[in-house]
């Protein structure tokens, strides 16, 4: 028995293609409407499965007069073509994150056999496609867990010398569990066994994992911006952020950031250490006076009220990348700061304050290393200000 996919994401046809290859079906995919149509033709599959929102041509020249190009949903023209222009029965099974109800009744008016919502698990999805077409053999794969998202993710972990800390698997169990996201590791210039770590953590998940070796050592503020451009080329990805390797912040609310930015108007989504910091500089009364009066002078810099400018962790949409991602950074470790001033110029004071949201994390912590010292603080102070001058 032969499947049709049909999904403008990589990750998602990748995995599709995993699973029910591994139940025994002959599968193909395709990643637009018109490309879709032309293999639905020569292959004439079992099962069609599709997403809603996705590119109609890969170019304007391959228009063609049969597909609405201005659809609201234009993976309902697969549908549509199947079931009303060639009037064949095979069974259409729709996979999208689009839950508006006037696309999902659309579907089932035009003959959608079933229509799954994402985030979705690779056991129900083949459990759904034997109801549909039958069995063809049992996969001896565990995919126990392993979810499809609503959204793909890239995410930029900046290292160096992190060979300690990458030594672990919970890099690798994130990505078999989370099909959604797309780790790329930026090896910044390392003197350590970095880079071998890295090669070897991305064996087998070559889909999921990849690296983006910088030869000299550039900073963090480097590494960050050539990782979110590289990613940035890639149509696939929904929103992209980065991450400390250290996992100071966790991947769990790596994804309530995620959550936060898909299911809102915000551009970019940051975390806050601020709840969890209290306990820490409580204890070091003069670490507390320098944070309070750093963190003063960035709010009266950007004119914005925000807590923690600097957590390693944010999200955001390839529009912010492109329009402040350009060119480097004056500073290395203020990165974040200039990225909101960056902002400030572009859209301006009050359109960026809506664009932008802070989130406090349930879990931060700081790992050994990660503090700055009293001199480097002294240090920030100064780079404040020529980011003020700067960027004013």
């Amino acid at each position: 028995m032969k499947i049709l996919i049909v999904d403008d994401q990589e990750l998602v046809l990748l995995s599709l293609e995993k699973c029910l290859t591994d139940l025994g079906y002959e599968v193909k995919s395709s990643n637009n409407v018109f490309d879709a149509i032309a293999k639905y033709d020569e292959f004439l599959p079992s099962l069609v499965i599709a997403d809603i929102n996705m590119p109609v041509f890969n170019s304007i020249s391959d228009a063609d007069q049969t597909i609405d190009n201005n659809a609201k949903a234009a993976g309902l023209e697969i549908v549509k073509y199947i079931k009303v222009i060639k009037k064949h029965e095979i069974p259409v099974m729709i996979l999208s994150g689009n839950n508006d109800e006037d696309v999902i009744l659309k579907g089932f008016e035009l003959g959608v056999s079933d229509y799954m919502k994402k985030p979705l698990s690779l056991n129900e999805i083949g459990a759904r496609v034997k109801r549909l077409i039958g069995v063809n053999k049992e996969s001896s794969v565990d995919n126990n867990n392993r979810l499809i998202q609503n959204n793909c993710i890239g995410v930029v972990i900046p290292c160096y010398n992190e060979e300690s800390r990458l030594s672990g698997d919970e890099f690798k169990k994130f990505v078999h569990k989370n099909l959604g996201y797309h780790l790329c590791f930026v090896n910044d210039g390392s003197k350590d066994k970095t880079l071998e770590v890295l090669q070897e953590l991305r064996k087998g998940k070559e889909d999921y994992i990849s690296i983006y070796d910088c030869e000299k050592n550039g900073g963090k503020a480097e590494a960050v911006r050539l990782g979110m451009l590289h990613l940035a080329k890639q149509t696939q990805f929904d929103y992209i952020g980065f991450l400390d390797a250290d996992l100071s912040t966790n991947f769990e609310d790596f994804d309530d950031l995620v959550q936060t930015i898909s299911n809102s108007n915000y551009k970019i989504v940051s975390g806050s250490r601020i709840n969890r910091m209290g306990a820490d500089i409580a204890k070091e009364s003069a670490r507390a006076i320098i944070s309070k009066a750093i963190n003063f002078i960035i709010r009266k810099t950007l004119g914005m009220d925000f807590k923690d400018t600097q957590c390693g962790a944010k999200i955001m949409s390839k529009e912010v990348i492109e329009k402040t991602f350009q060119k480097k950074f004056l500073t290395k470790w203020l990165f974040d700061v200039e990225i909101f001033m960056r902002m400030r110029n572009i859209y301006g004071l009050e359109e960026t304050k809506k664009m932008v949201c802070e989130k406090p994390l349930n879990r931060w912590v700081h790992m050994d290393g990660s503090k700055l010292s009293f001199k480097d603080s002294f240090k920030i102070i100064f780079q404040i200000g020529q980011i003020a001058v700067h960027y004013k």
